[in-house]
């Protein structure tokens, strides 16, 4: 009985281990009335400040999968549009909940000096490093070429523990292109799960 009880906790434990995240992201969508074609082509379009970033291949192509799974092909010498892409990730400090903190920095440590009902005390308090948390962003705009006019615009944010771009962005590209090219109007949640 005890043997399996053991094996029990066991698979408990390790079933844990393997399960999947979730990527809650914040998502703004926007599309003009112009109708974006189905099997459409695209190229990627870079401002002058991100030609020289070595991370934008790496963001391209991770949103050319996102874009590939709504439909749109990358080609870069017959596009009919263009894809002007944003990625960002800001790590800051976190209260235990994942909020905010109001300052930076400072000093863990504290002297206290105190009386109670024992008498008076002096002691040296300890605390710990607030966590770090971080905040993604992705952008993209889609603009028709010929024209000239952006057709569609869409953005996704996420706050989390985990410093894990490779599997964070791609998951944020594709709920940023949830409902595309007929996105509803305003801010809405929408949740990726993620492997651990």
């Amino acid at each position: 009985m005890k043997r399996l009880l053991a094996l029990l906790a066991l698979a408990l434990l390790l079933s844990g281990c393997g399960g999947m995240r979730l990527v809650d992201a914040q998502v703004q969508a926007t599309a003009t009335s112009t109708a974006i074609e189905k099997g459409g082509r695209y190229r990627f379009e870079r401002l002058p400040s991100q030609a020289e970033q070595p991370r934008a291949a790496q963001v391209e192509a991770i949103a050319q999968v996102a874009l590939a799974q709504v439909g749109l092909i990358r080609n870069d010498s017959a596009a009919r549009y263009s894809a002007l892409l944003g990625a960002r990730v800001q790590p800051y400090s976190a209260d235990y909940w994942g909020d905010p903190l109001g300052r930076p920095g400072g000093s863990y440590g504290q002297i206290m000096i105190g009386t109670g009902s024992a008498g008076s005390m002096v002691g040296w308090g300890m605390r710990f490093p607030p966590p770090t948390y971080y905040r993604y962003e992705v952008s993209l705009l889609l603009r028709d070429l010929p024209s000239g006019l952006v057709v569609y615009e869409t953005r996704a944010t996420h706050d989390g523990p985990w410093r894990d771009e490779n599997n964070i962005l791609p998951a944020l590209f594709e709920a940023a292109l949830k409902d595309f090219p007929h996105p509803p109007a305003g801010v809405r949640q929408v949740n990726i799960e993620i492997p651990r």
